[in-house]
């Protein structure tokens, strides 16, 4: 038994925010307020807080697992500015692999380049012409590559577009520049690149071990694989069966990755809703569109260059994957980054709905729209009528609120990530990080969401701030809701799991601005510390 006292202790509970201490037994909380009123505590071991602040672990709402535990394995370039020194970055980083077949690099986002353009092969070309390269976009949604790996994918001007995707070319030759978005990418390169890397199996432990811990040095104990395939799921349990797998994944098979998602769930029932050595599958994921900041998302009004953006799916694909999740009673994850792909998903839901009777089962999925970027507001009312969770990248308005500004025009960008209108309405929101398109520093989306400001300072919709204690609730109880665990997770409440995290400050105390600013000292799952701060 632990007794934790002499700091803040944030419950997360709205009717009793703080407490004086913390009693933990056996990875469970046992109690949580005054010390007048506690049990018995002979014998227990007492943990001084020396007046840091203890609160709930955090639950990241949407992320990539397997997806961080590759990148760990891969060259860097986000500090690249320029074309030369993205060119340089590479260049060292295959000088000092050698015996590597191909290169995928990581990190890299044309928006903060000095080029302000997408890279394309002739500029890969300078690295090798001899091994695949793949410059992945930063957004997840679109990479570069070589003559090389459009050579080995059988790629040229002949090449028909994929739908879903765009093959990029010269528009005098026809000839692919290198430049592939979407379904493009994901169709023609993801498994060539996959192949020729050819990970060993302790290339592929050890990432997922260094991904786990770049999250629980974030205070982040519960994760989420939010597209999963087949290999990522008997990746990430192989490691779980070894008892190394600390914190919980949540993961997600994905009906828009070009296996079956049905299949995948199906092979893994014994961990359907339930947690297997910390992994269980939450229920199904559809990618639907791309990202903003790539001008790939879907809009029903174009991008300032007269664009639209275009969808991953069509209407009937989408329809079948919803029925699919609701005729099964599972939870359907829906990535929505443009507001036509929110109509689309918001209609097929609703259709889905229609089949069964108010009050029924069906209408209890807890269905979640990820990202909800340009969500309009006559979009969140109809999420709030189906009881839909809006899961928020609201880190978005920091990271690219410039951009957005460029390609949305200031009235739209204004309203990006819509926290504040989302929760008047009642809706759930989470925030998340979607790690690895960045870091999984949950501290930084609750700065960002009560204090709005962009890289250039500029603070974007002021009327979608919200107070810190909202914010919180976002990566705490909030998220545990969005994966049915908030009996178990998200506050602190006698019988719930000690899933715990101590901040060197109370975000509820310091300057708005510092937020982002406040460090993990220590990070505790059901009782165990994992990490604590040197």
């Amino acid at each position: 038994m632990k007794v934790y006292y002499n700091g803040d202790i944030l419950t997360m509970e709205d009717d009793n925010r703080q407490a004086e201490i913390l009693v933990e037994d056996a990875g469970r909380i046992v109690y949580v307020g005054d010390r007048a009123g506690a049990p018995a505590l002979d014998g227990a071991e007492e943990v001084d807080l020396q007046g840091h602040t203890l609160m709930p672990a955090f639950i990241d709402g949407h992320g990539h697992f397997s997806n961080t535990a590759l990148f760990t394995q891969t060259c860097n370039v986000l500090n690249a500015s320029t074309n030369d020194e993205l060119v340089a970055l590479l260049s060292d980083y295959r000088n000092a692999h050698p015996d590597a077949k191909a290169m995928i690099a990581t990190g890299y986002d044309h928006n903060f380049l000095v080029e302000q353009t997408h890279i394309t092969k002739a500029v890969l070309d300078r690295v090798s012409t001899e091994m695949p390269i793949v410059a992945l976009h930063t957004s997840g949604h679109m990479g570069v590559v070589n003559s090389k790996a459009l050579e080995m994918a059988g790629v040229t001007k002949d090449t028909p577009e994929i739908p879903g995707g765009v093959i990029m070319r010269d528009p005098e030759t026809g000839e692919p520049n290198g430049v592939l978005e979407e379904t493009a990418l994901f169709n023609l390169l993801t498994p060539l690149v996959g192949d020729a890397v050819s990970m060993t199996p302790e290339d592929l432990f050890k990432g997922i071990l260094l991904a786990q811990q770049e999250y629980i040095e974030n205070g982040v104990l519960t994760v989420q694989e939010g597209a999963a395939g087949a290999n990522d799921i008997k990746l990430v349990r192989g490691v779980a069966a070894t008892g190394q797998l600390k914190v919980d994944v949540v993961s997600y098979p994905c009906c828009t990755m070009g296996e079956s998602a049905q299949e995948t769930v199906r092979a893994n029932k014994d961990c359907l809703n339930q947690y297997v050595n910390h992994y269980k599958i939450g229920g199904y994921k559809i990618v639907a569109d791309g990202s903003p900041q790539c001008k790939t998302a879907w809009l029903t009004k174009p991008y300032t260059d007269g664009s639209n953006g275009y969808p991953w799916i069509t209407e009937e694909d989408m329809q079948k994957y919803v029925d699919l999740a609701v005729d099964e009673e599972l939870q359907l994850l829906t990535h929505c980054n443009g507001d036509a792909t929110g109509d689309l998903f918001l209609s097929c839901y609703e259709k889905a709905m229609a089949r069964y009777p108010e009050g029924d089962a069906h209408h209890s999925l807890r269905p979640v729209m990820i990202h909800c970027q340009t969500a309009r507001a006559d979009q969140l009312d109809k999420m709030a009528d189906l009881d839909m969770i809006a899961s928020i990248f609201v880190a978005h308005v920091n990271y690219w609120g410039d951009v957005h500004l460029k390609n949305l025009g200031p009235e739209r960008a204004a309203f990006i990530s819509p926290v504040k209108a989302a929760m008047d309405r009642g809706i759930v929101v989470n925030f998340h990080t979607d790690t690895p398109v960045t870091p999984p520093y949950m501290l930084h989306s609750v700065w960002t969401a009560v204090n709005r400001v962009t890289r250039d300072g500029i603070v974007l919709g002021p009327d979608q701030c919200v107070d810190v204690w909202r914010a919180l609730k976002a990566v705490t109880i909030n998220a545990a809701y969005s994966y049915f665990e908030e009996d178990s997770k998200g506050s602190l409440k006698a019988g719930k799991l000690a899933d715990l995290v101590i901040l060197d400050k109370n975000p509820l105390a310091v300057d708005k601005m510092a937020i982002k600013d406040i460090r993990v000292l220590a990070s505790i799952k059901e009782g165990q510390v994992l990490y604590r701060a040197k």
